[in-house]
Order: structure tokens, then C-alpha cells, then sequence
């Protein structure tokens, strides 16, 4: 496939073209617009929205979005693709979870929409507050098929395969160790690319039913680090002017919906605005650490942020654990034993994270998730614990060619009945990784 050209930014205000002069010179509703184009807004935020946080798109199509027969219902093959707060698809449990790599039954016969699953959720897509994790597992790509949530933003990120994602707004490669925000209302469709036969891409997906993902504020880390804003990459307009029947499915109140039009969806010749779907490369990220002793906070790890209504507190914050070199002195370097008021839900994209680095009961493997619910303990393993309590204390570098990721909430996530009793997955033995921790106390001879 030809490489794909890119916009730069996040959040900026981007035009773009397919064709020269696509763009209104003045305004954007000309009594007649170029080419015969219509010209159509989507909103990402309410018009009255303060200006620095508006979101919004003009696009220039050659179709209106309003033309397609009437909404039907649509039964993907995996009824708990979707959350409500009120699913009798919930199977809540405070344990301690892992899960072995997930993958669906025939999953290498699947597109992106009929390969999603649920893992957990909290809130309410009709009040628009809460979030979703799901995992998608599919070996076909859409044909002449669109999909568009409107229950919240997509965050994808791909584990094995990589897709070719089509919007409205043009085409992102989305391979594994990069990211895709696809805002709510945002047409798309998933291509899997270069899969073996009978093999399938899968992946994990953070919905975000409230507001959008955003770069968290950086503070005392000053101007640069973390996630910058010039690695994060827009798609540049491109159209498909096809008169063929094409399906849309449409994800509305936790259900599924679809239409047939006679022509493409992706049909947009030019657009300007600031609501556009991006990808980002996660090995860009600039990671912080101490450089004396003691472990900062985790939130340096911080990606993008879905912020809640209470400062510093979000409902997703996604965040990575990349390779990184850890020089701190006198300091218990993987990450500490802790309680959390937050829910923990996490993915091994690649390599062997630095926590949990025993395979016994099969590990925290490629492909796997973990979820350590609000105010579970969790930590590292008996082993690793034992091997970094001894280890010399220079500086090291820890995770070469490993990725770990995390979506954290503030909310607490109740499991479905598919992810803790139906998948077939969960280690009901991971318990058993910190049954090994020894007891070490020394009491002070009495006198």
C-alpha cells in the first residue's frame, strides 16, 4: 500500500483538501459551495462551548450525510459489545483479574465491528457519563461497511495486526505500537492488512461515553516531556465518489443500529475544523523519572487524558509503561505495592513487563489484561519482588521491546459475564503471584 501523508498536531484547527479550491474562500455555507460540494458541520462539543475548548468540523462532501433509508436494528455476533450500567451482562467482582491473550471463537472470519467484545464498564452512555473496555479480535476487513458510535470516542490500540482505519476525513495506518482517537459521530472503517490466512488482528479500545481525550496539563515537568504535541498525526482529506450500496452501523444507547445508502460514506472532498480523528506513535513518547530516589507518580506515564468534571480526576487516563532507565538510589525500582481509589485495567502490547515478569499461571503475556479494581492490592510478583529487593543498584534499563499500557478511571469498572465466566481466559490463579512473598520481619531483641 502507498505511505500515507499526514497533517501535524493536536487540537489545532487543520484545512484540508483533496482537490484545490474544494475549500469556501469566504464562510463556510456559500450560498453554492466548489464543485457542486455540501457542506455539512460536525459537532464534537455544544456551539456554546467556550471558545478554547469548541469542538467542530466543516466537511465538504459530495453527498449530505442525510441520505440513507430508514435505521433498522443490528445484531453483531457478540451482544456484549456494549456497556450499560444496568446490563445483565455484568458479572462484577472485586478480585484481583488476568486474563491470557483473548481472542474470540472464528475470530479470523470477523470485521472490526462483529470482532468487539466488553470487558468492563461503568456509567451511562444516555447520560453521557462513564467508559467502556472492550477488545476486538477480527480477520476481515469492512467491505462497502461504516460504522460510527454515538455513545462516545474510540481510543484503538492495536496488539497484533495492523489496521488501515478510513474516516471521513481521510485514511490512518494504525500499525501495533501506535494509537486512533475516532471522535463520536466520526464514520470509519477497519481494514485488517497483511494477516496470514486463518490469522486475526486483535486490539483494545478505550470508549469514552463524556467529553474527549486530551494531552494532560504538564505542571512542574515544565514545557517539554510526555506525549508532544507535534507527533500526533491527522489524516489529509481524500474522497470516494462511489455509487454502490453501503451498510452503516451505528452504536446508539449501548444498542446497534443500521442503514443502506447508495453511495459511499466517504465522500468528503475538503474539511476545516478541529474535530478530526488522529493517530500517534507511542515510541515517541519522552518518558519522565526521578534521577536521586523513590518512585514518582504514574501519572507521569500519562498519554492522553479523558478529564471528569473534578480537577486532577479523570474518567480515563491512558497511560504506557514504555522502556525506560531507572537510576533512582536506594529504591525498590518496579512499581510499589498499592491500593488504589482508582480501577487499574491493563494490556501487555508487547515484550515482558517489568512488574510481573513470572510466567507461573501464565504470566502477563502479549495479547493479556489485567484488572485491579478500586482499592485492590496489587504489586509485583513474589519473584520479582525476591529478584529486585537483591538486584545491584545501577542504572538499567528495563523493558527493551516490551509496551504495557493502561486505562485508569476514576470510576469503578464492573466486568462483564463474558470477560470473567464466558471467554475461557482468566488465570483463576493469579492470586497465587503474590503467594510466595516471604515474611521478613526482624523485631529488635528485647533487653
Amino acid at each position: 500500500m502507498p505511505e500515507l501523508q499526514y497533517h501535524r498536531g493536536f487540537g489545532n484547527h487543520v484545512n484540508s483538501e483533496a482537490i484545490a479550491g474544494a475549500l469556501p474562500a469566504n464562510g463556510n455555507t456559500p450560498q453554492r459551495p466548489p464543485y457542486g460540494l455540501y457542506a455539512e458541520q460536525l459537532s464534537g462539543t455544544a456551539f456554546t462551548a467556550p471558545r478554547a475548548h469548541n469542538q467542530r468540523s466543516w466537511l465538504y462532501r459530495i453527498r449530505p450525510s442525510v441520505m440513507h433509508e430508514p435505521f433498522a436494528p443490528y445484531s453483531p455476533p457478540r451482544v456484549v459489545a456494549s456497556f450499560h450500567a444496568h446490563s445483565p451482562e455484568i458479572e462484577a467482582t472485586p478480585q484481583q483479574l488476568r486474563w491470557d491473550p483473548l481472542e474470540l471463537p472464528n475470530a479470523a472470519a470477523l470485521d472490526f465491528v462483529d470482532g468487539m467484545a466488553t470487558l468492563a464498564g461503568a456509567g451511562d452512555s444516555q447520560t453521557k457519563d462513564g467508559l467502556a473496555v472492550h477488545v476486538y479480535c477480527c480477520g476481515q476487513s469492512m467491505h462497502r461497511k461504516a460504522f460510527y458510535n454515538s455513545d462516545g470516542d474510540m481510543l484503538i490500540v492495536p496488539q497484533q495486526g495492523a489496521l488501515r482505519i478510513r474516516t471521513e476525513f481521510g485514511t490512518l495506518d494504525v500499525p501495533p505500537l501506535f494509537i486512533c482517537v475516532v471522535q463520536r459521530g466520526i464514520k470509519f472503517s477497519v481494514d485488517v492488512v497483511g494477516l496470514e490466512e486463518g490469522a486475526f488482528a486483535r486490539g483494545y479500545i478505550c470508549e469514552v461515553f463524556k467529553g474527549h481525550f486530551e494531552l494532560p496539563e504538564l505542571g512542574p515537568i515544565g514545557a517539554n516531556g510526555l506525549a508532544d504535541v507535534k507527533d500526533f498525526q491527522t489524516p489529509v482529506a481524500a474522497y470516494e465518489d462511489v455509487d454502490e450500496e453501503w451498510t452503516v452501523v451505528n452504536k446508539f444507547m449501548s444498542g446497534y443500529w443500521q442503514y443502506k445508502q447508495g453511495h459511499s460514506p466517504f465522500d468528503v472532498v475538503a474539511y476545516s475544523g478541529n474535530y478530526v480523528p488522529y493517530r500517534y506513535n507511542l515510541v515517541n513518547f519522552n518518558t519522565m523519572g526521578s534521577i536521586s530516589y523513590g518512585h514518582p507518580d504514574p501519572s507521569i506515564f500519562t498519554v492522553l487524558t479523558c478529564p471528569s468534571d473534578t480537577p486532577g480526576t479523570a474518567i480515563a487516563d491512558f497511560v504506557i509503561f514504555p522502556p525506560r532507565w531507572l537510576v533512582a538510589e536506594d529504591t525498590f525500582r518496579p512499581p510499589y505495592f498499592h491500593r488504589n481509589c482508582m480501577s487499574e485495567l491493563m494490556v501487555n502490547l508487547a515484550g515482558v513487563y517489568d512488574a510481573k515478569e513470572s510466567l507461573k499461571g501464565g504470566g502477563f503475556v502479549p495479547g493479556g489484561a489485567s484488572l485491579h479494581s478500586m482499592n485492590a492490592a496489587h504489586g509485583p510478583d513474589a519473584e520479582t519482588h525476591k529478584k529486585a529487593s537483591a538486584a545491584e543498584l545501577k542504572p538499567m534499563k528495563v523493558g527493551e521491546g516490551s509496551m504495557a499500557i493502561m486505562f485508569e478511571s476514576a470510576y469503578q469498572l464492573a466486568t462483564t459475564r463474558w470477560a470473567v465466566l464466558e471467554s475461557g481466559k482468566v488465570q483463576s490463579d493469579y492470586w497465587k503471584a503474590w503467594a510466595g512473598l516471604e515474611k521478613h520481619f526482624k523485631p529488635p531483641s528485647s533487653a
